[in-house]
């Protein structure tokens, strides 16, 4: 188990999940509060992302062996085979529909969809630097589709959220990507980074999450009004400030707290001032 944990990074899965737990509680205030149906989009969320993250393993394993920063992952270093690898990304595959079956008929039809998102974003980086943003993109799919598990719908949903969340981890995955730019070009791989340099690719990611930071602000004027959204509000664009202060393009020491802490930190920070502020009103 904790090989397994430890193999798709499961603790990441705090930077989209308190998303969609958002997503959910606005769907609560459009359809009954299920546990049911709580418990099933909690596991849509961990089945998708381990079918993601364990393809992404598995199809970067033969780069991976070769980058000294993920050498010591545990397909390169023979901890879990290939196979044993594309097995656990079928099971979770297949538990992600099954769920999304018994949730609802919407659920069920998108599913496909959101796992072609999801798992294509692991081949994107052999042919475009837009990378980051199919990665923001899967991670969006997030609170709207928890929405559309509890109300079986797509009208109204959170679609501020996803667009929030699309900037904000494009933005943090171009941060992730700078230690690899000499290794991308030379595996002629493609990353912001690697196509215009660390100084362009700092710039990129603050702007992407300028944007980030104007969907924040644009969905406490027109959603979720009230001084408590604000503080995570405030929480959350302090953080991305920030991360982009401890990092320079001749200084990556910091990159892990920037990566992880301070963009966990932020995400769990919003939704929580996030929800409370829905349940309230």
């Amino acid at each position: 188990m904790k090989k397994y944990f430890s193999f798709v990074k499961f603790a990441h899965t705090l930077f989209a999940l308190p998303f969609a737990c958002v997503g959910f509680t606005l769907g609560v205030q459009q359809a009954d509060f299920s546990w049911w149906s709580l418990l099933l989009m909690l596991l849509c969320m961990v089945f998708a992302r381990n079918a993601a993250m364990g393809f992404n393993r598995y199809a970067d394993r033969r780069f991976d062996a070769r980058n000294p920063r993920t050498a010591g992952r545990e397909l390169p270093k023979g901890m879990i085979s290939p196979g044993s690898a594309l097995a656990f990304v079928i099971i979770n595959v297949l538990a992600f529909m099954v769920t999304a079956y018994v949730l609802n008929p919407l659920c069920f039809y998108l599913s496909p969809v959101a796992l072609l998102i999801v798992l294509g974003y692991s081949l994107t980086k052999r042919f475009t630097w837009l990378c980051h943003l199919v990665l923001g993109l899967g991670l969006s799919v997030a609170p709207a589709g928890a929405y559309i598990a509890v109300t079986g719908t797509l009208s109204g949903a959170p679609w501020l959220f996803s667009a929030l969340v699309l900037f904000w981890s494009a933005g943090f995955d171009v941060l992730y990507a700078l230690p690899d730019e000499d290794f991308d070009k030379q595996e002629k791989l493609h990353s912001i980074p690697q196509a215009f340099g660390r100084k362009a690719a700092l710039w990129l990611s603050t702007g992407l999450h300028v944007v980030a930071a104007g969907f924040v602000t644009l969905i406490g004027v027109v959603l979720i009004p009230g001084a408590l959204y604000w503080t995570g509000a405030i929480i959350f664009v302090a953080l991305l400030i920030y991360q982009h202060l401890i990092i320079s393009p001749t200084d990556l020491s910091r990159l892990n707290a920037a990566f992880f802490t301070t963009n966990g930190i932020a995400s769990v920070a919003l939704a929580i001032f996030a929800i409370i502020s829905i349940i309230i009103r």
